[in-house]
């Protein structure tokens, strides 16, 4: 994400609203401290993007998983083929 010090978003504030309007995000700081983040207003909210957990009850995990391929993975760390 590119960062714009305050007096660059001062002089060039069209050619800035125009790259947000075609969907670029990017930070606005002073004195090289990052003060406000500038988003589209298509960007989702906080709220609506899904993270861990969305698939729940959608996937079954087997109850063996811990297991599986186990003899491979002992052959291959005791150096046989």
């Amino acid at each position: 994400m590119d960062t714009v010090n305050i007096h660059q978003a001062k002089t060039h504030l069209s050619r800035l609203i125009e790259r947000a309007a075609k969907g670029e995000s990017f930070v606005i700081a002073k004195a090289g401290k990052p003060m406000v983040k500038v988003v589209p207003l298509t960007a989702p909210e906080a709220a609506q993007v899904k993270r861990v957990g969305f698939l729940s009850g959608q996937v079954r995990v087997p109850t063996d998983f811990d297991r599986m391929g186990e003899e491979i993975i002992d052959a291959l760390f005791s150096g046989q083929s």
